[in-house]
């Protein structure tokens, strides 16, 4: 009986723990979008998030890909947009792109971001209008690879996130 009172208790440490409330916790999916929130010792994070629809090539061994709107109001971040290919970049050989407008994105390890706020606020509003995205990249041994984003569902993902984190 004690035995079990103890492994209870153990229990119920290791998942109130603070990895526990490190976890995203989803607030919500809209199509192909879903919105997170998750508190950190820096603070609360909300952010909304896809993965494509399609990658290629399928021969290009990679992780996941995602795609990232990020708040962070603890650090005055709002609008983040960042977006893993799932390997390794190549240095700077990241864009984005709909229609006939072209987004570059500064690339460090295996993350992407678009470093300039009007950018960012551009790509947006983009984001908002798009039937969808395609990002183009190169592997850090120069091997492209593609990744096609749905925009179905990125308004609301979107609002959540940034409501969220109001």
């Amino acid at each position: 009986m004690l035995f079990k009172k103890i492994l209870i208790l153990v229990c119920l440490l290791i998942f109130s723990s603070n990895s526990f409330a490190n976890t995203p916790r989803s607030t919500g999916k809209s199509k192909n979008w879903e919105s997170f929130t998750m508190e950190t010792d820096q603070g609360k994070i909300c952010f909304a998030q896809t993965l494509p629809t399609r990658r290629a090539p399928a021969a290009v061994k990679r992780n996941k890909s995602k795609l990232f709107v990020t708040f962070r109001p603890s650090e005055n971040i709002v609008d983040e947009i960042s977006l893993t290919s799932g390997h390794e970049y190549k240095a700077s050989t990241v864009t984005a792109s709909s229609g006939k407008r072209s987004y570059s994105f500064f690339s460090k390890k295996d993350f992407a971001w678009i470093l300039d706020d009007q950018e960012e606020k551009k790509f947006i509003k983009l984001m908002k209008k798009a039937t969808d995205v395609i990002v183009k990249a190169r592997t850090a041994k120069g091997a492209e690879t593609t990744d096609h984003y749905s925009m179905m569902g990125f308004t609301k993902a979107y609002n959540a996130a940034k409501k969220n984190c109001s």
